[in-house]
């Protein structure tokens, strides 16, 4: 009798089912996929798991544990896609261990590499990253004892069973075999990601007279850049730190390997287009710290909110007025809005009626500062251009914010336990919900990077293989020092999640401050799912 699936909770509108292996895994990916559950938003799949993030308003996870459940796992799917003839000069630096490592000579590891058929099993850690499972199963190294700070682009690697190209320079701690011209992501091209689940590849040494076919040579793409001194439109006079487009992101790009992103305090950010009579997804700018200002060239209505940063607007005849957060407000031509350092928070939302022109990319303005997708970041000098969108009334007698987080205070955050709670300690456990985590410096849009006097105590040692991680995960790497994934995070990550905050909470987390500590609170026990399936 096949063992039970086991489904783990990972958070308010996700879980994560525990399968065999990868096989079994995709199997149930192109089932759910080819039927989709009710509620199902995204499929994350990884070597042994899925994540399936849903809609909790219109399912929830015993609903469809019980749907999968029932799913027949016992036929494994085939999987076609295109096939790829990818060009390599083999020349990386870890080309030597490799071949030590199976005990081949470097001509015979470059023979069998080009021999074998390498297949697109799932995307994540990167856009356009594909972890490929090769039909010569000799192909299983293991990472490297340690990553390497900068992986070039192109560079054609080998992790444990699977193989991959890194699509943009990043950390990373694969072996390197070599190198290719082949621009993996390319916005530039209607499908950006070169490979996705299914495709086949087979590879080619370029010494031995491959060539780089015109087809899928790197497109010649625009610069993504959020204005130009040489158009007319609202001056930026200062930018202190980059100030970023943002909107509600870009869901549903998990094939592609692409995470949401997307403003960190999104009810902050409806709350700026509601002010000024805009749709609630429309591009704002997202501004941390304050030390921000713009110069108008003509009559427009802003709206500010979330941190407040204390604001005045300097007018052309040299008089000084201030302006208020969390309403509309107008600026004549000529004259300068300047946004201070908030007392509270970390980041505020600039709204403006008719919304701005700004490039998407895959269907958002949203600046994904991981990944690198969206618009450049927003710099003093820079032009932010107006657009005239249809708008409605504009409401001057939005709800009053409630009051954010300074650096100092101590905030409660309610966690969802799980997916990984079992592989910490009863002590370790205690230790997340008890301890005050300061928030560090080295946080960003990425994660907040927390530090406690006590690290978190693992039970289980081992490695993880990569898996899904959603929005508010608490990841705790080798250190104990656990990481909160706010809207830039990886779509997959290779250490525990304890916890996942509360999709209550999620907005609160993106505004607390360096400096400020969390306390988290378990809002239920860690109960894992248990069904019997249909194999």
């Amino acid at each position: 009798m096949a063992k039970p699936l086991r489904f783990l909770p990972a958070g308010s509108d996700a879980l994560l089912v525990e399968l065999d292996d990868l096989e079994t895994t995709l199997t149930l990916l192109d089932a759910l996929q080819a039927d989709r559950p009710d509620g199902v938003v995204e499929l994350i799949p990884a070597a042994r798991t899925l994540l399936v993030r849903f809609d909790a308003r219109l399912t929830d996870r015993v609903a469809l544990a019980d749907i999968i459940a029932h799913v027949d796992l016992s036929t494994k799917s085939s999987r076609h896609g295109e096939a790829f003839e990818i060009p390599v000069t083999y020349d990386g630096e870890d080309l030597n261990d490799v071949a030590d490592l199976l005990g081949w000579s470097v001509e015979e590891l470059i023979r069998r590499h080009t021999a074998a058929t390498y297949t697109v099993a799932f995307t994540g850690f990167a856009p356009g990253f594909a972890y490929m499972t090769s039909d010569d199963p000799a192909f299983d190294v293991p990472r490297r004892k340690s990553p390497r700070v900068r992986i070039p682009a192109g560079s054609v690697a080998l992790g444990g069973k699977f193989g991959g190209i890194y699509p943009t320079d990043s950390p990373g701690g694969w072996q390197l075999l070599g190198r290719t011209p082949l621009k993996m992501w390319d916005t530039g091209r209607p499908r950006a990601a070169l490979l996705a689940p299914g495709d086949r590849v087979r590879f080619r040494d370029m010494t031995k007279g491959a060539s780089v076919p015109v087809s899928a040579m790197p497109a010649a793409t625009e610069t993504s850049t959020p204005a130009s001194s040489e158009v007319e439109g609202i001056l930026v006079t200062r930018a202190d730190r980059p100030a970023l487009f943002q909107d509600l992101g870009r869901p549903g790009q998990a094939g592609q390997g692409v995470s949401e992103s997307g403003a960190l305090d999104r009810q902050s950010m409806v709350e700026a287009n509601l002010c000024v009579g805009n749709p609630r997804g429309a591009a704002v700018i997202e501004i941390a710290y304050g030390g921000f200002a713009i110069k108008a060239d003509r009559p427009v209505t802003l709206a500010v909110t979330g941190a407040p940063a204390p604001m005045t607007i300097r007018a052309m005849d040299g008089r000084s007025i201030g302006a208020p957060n969390a309403k509309p407000f107008a600026l004549d031509a000529g004259d300068e809005l300047t946004l201070e350092f908030p007392p509270e928070g970390t980041r505020s939302y600039l709204a403006i009626r008719g919304g701005f022109a700004v490039e998407t990319v895959l269907g958002s303005a949203a600046t994904d500062t991981l990944a690198k997708v969206g618009p450049s970041p927003i710099a003093a000098g820079d032009v932010l251009v107006p657009t005239n969108e249809a708008v409605t009334a504009v409401d001057p007698s939005r709800p009053m914010p409630g009051r954010q987080q300074k650096s100092g205070d101590t905030v409660t955050l309610d966690v969802v336990l799980g997916p990984r709670t079992d592989w910490f300690t009863d002590k370790g456990l205690t230790t997340l919900l008890t301890q005050e985590w300061q928030v560090t410096a080295e946080s960003s849009r990425v994660g907040v990077r927390l530090a406690g006097v006590e690290p978190l105590e693992r039970a289980d040692a081992t490695e993880l293989p990569s898996e899904g991680t959603p929005l508010g995960a608490i990841q705790v790497p080798h250190s104990g020092q656990p990481v909160l994934f706010l809207a830039d995070h990886p779509l997959t990550g290779g250490y525990p999640v304890i916890g996942v905050v509360a999709a209550h909470h999620l907005d609160l987390a993106g505004q607390i401050p360096i400096g400020a500590t969390i306390r988290f609170n378990a809002i239920a026990p860690f109960d894992p799912l248990l069904r019997d399936t249909a194999r």
